[in-house]
């Protein structure tokens, strides 16, 4: 990895960790934003004579604590800022405001106050716990970049207007936020997963959605607040890293069904299958309970020839019952040319409104190969690409655009 790699990656895993730690210690999303950007930069002018420091992560935070502060000082309002300024300088630990102690946790809770519409909810921890750019959010949203920058800068406001504190909801209060709170961090795993843009994959932020998943899990547990749904996100997202390192093979993406399955991690596999079978006692599925059982007839399969595609779609007709939307019947479509071939699979994929969507054409390119109607075939993988900014993800469309006859 080289030098401008390594400086990617470590700003891709602190940026969540330093933002939240700001925001907690000054109460100020935009000053913190500012703070931790002119952090960044002067470490791309330092790091390269000097090296990296041995703890990034830290030079990262107190740098940017400095930064702050000076920011507070030249603004010159005296009594209130220099106040705001000690809140930075001293070093004892910070009041407790609810029952959770994570910094970055309690900005997922911050972010998805009910004040806030759940799609700039999702929206504004993007930009601020995964460091996402706001060209990058707008993509994944399938909206223009100025209406997400309008969408973040409104919530934001809101937030300051709202006088919202940061802090997590008192523990009657949890499971009220829990939904928005869950959508936030299967769509940050969704990013790290596979990326809207650049790479193939950001491990750091499926890891960081794992983590929060886990601990928020935990803590509800200890609250003796059972959350089935919250199980079966973290089974989905367990189930579906697993298969994280035979995804990828020098640069391309590999689907599921030409993965190798020896390289799937077994300890993830068995941990998400004991989670879907909890659920199953429990017997109150939800959205993402049923996605899980989904990925775990997946991972059952020996191989992708035995996989039971019945199964799957009728999960999927279950999905689609509580979930009605068409990505889930896309999703749904794909299972149906399994079973019952790519013709009837098709006539589900064309009446569906997906055309800005990327999938969408893939999975038109794929059933229409398979149906020896090559230019029409050839015309969708083209429509993919000129959607799909991912590299890994385009590599593997040019070589399947490429292997069709004539």
């Amino acid at each position: 990895m080289d030098f401008t790699d390594r400086v990617a990656a470590i700003v891709r895993a602190e940026h969540g960790r330093v933002v939240a730690q700001l925001i907690r210690r000054l109460g100020d999303i935009d000053l913190a934003e500012d703070a931790v950007a002119e952090a960044l930069v002067t470490a791309l002018e330092r790091w390269p004579a000097d090296g990296i420091p041995p703890n990034p992560g830290a030079w990262l935070t107190t740098t940017a604590g400095n930064k702050a502060i000076d920011r507070i000082r030249r603004e010159g309002k005296r009594d209130a800022k220099h106040a705001e300024a000690t809140m930075l300088d001293h070093d004892e630990p910070h009041e407790e405001t609810g029952p959770v102690t994570d910094d970055r946790l309690r900005l997922v809770f911050t972010c998805c106050h009910p004040a806030l519409a759940l799609e700039n909810r999702v929206a504004l921890t993007l930009r601020l716990l995964g460091g996402l750019t706001v060209a990058e959010i707008a993509r994944a949203f399938l909206v223009p970049e100025t209406t997400m920058a309008q969408r973040i800068t409104r919530s934001k406001q809101k937030i300051k207007a709202a006088n919202i504190p940061y802090r997590v909801p008192r523990e009657q209060d949890l499971v009220e936020r829990l939904g928005g709170v869950m959508t936030v961090l299967y769509l940050i795993f969704n990013e790290g997963y596979l990326a809207s843009t650049g790479e193939g994959a950001r491990e750091d932020l499926s890891s960081e959605a794992i983590r929060l998943t886990r601990q928020l899990s935990a803590m509800l547990t200890s609250f003796d607040l059972g959350a089935p749904e919250l199980d079966g996100l973290l089974a989905l997202m367990l189930l579906t890293e697993a298969r994280r390192d035979a995804r990828f093979t020098d640069g391309v993406l590999t689907t599921l069904d030409r993965q190798d399955r020896s390289r799937w991690d077994p300890a993830l596999i068995d941990e998400g299958h004991q989670l879907v079978r909890r659920c199953l006692a429990v017997n109150r599925p939800g959205p993402y309970q049923i996605q899980a059982a989904i990925n775990a007839v997946h991972t059952n399969a020996i191989d992708a020839s035995m996989t039971d595609w019945s199964q799957i779609v009728q999960l999927y007709d279950q999905l689609l019952a509580q979930d009605p939307n068409p990505v889930v019947e896309l999703n749904r479509a794909v299972a149906v040319a399994e079973l019952d071939g790519p013709e009837v699979a098709l006539r589900i994929v064309d009446r569906l409104d997906l055309v800005g969507y990327h999938p969408w054409h893939v999975t038109r390119a794929e059933l229409l190969r398979r149906m020896d109607r090559h230019d029409q075939s050839r015309e969708a993988y083209d429509a993919a690409l000129a959607l799909s900014e991912n590299d890994a993800e385009r590599a593997h469309l040019v070589r399947r655009r490429g292997s069709l006859p004539g």
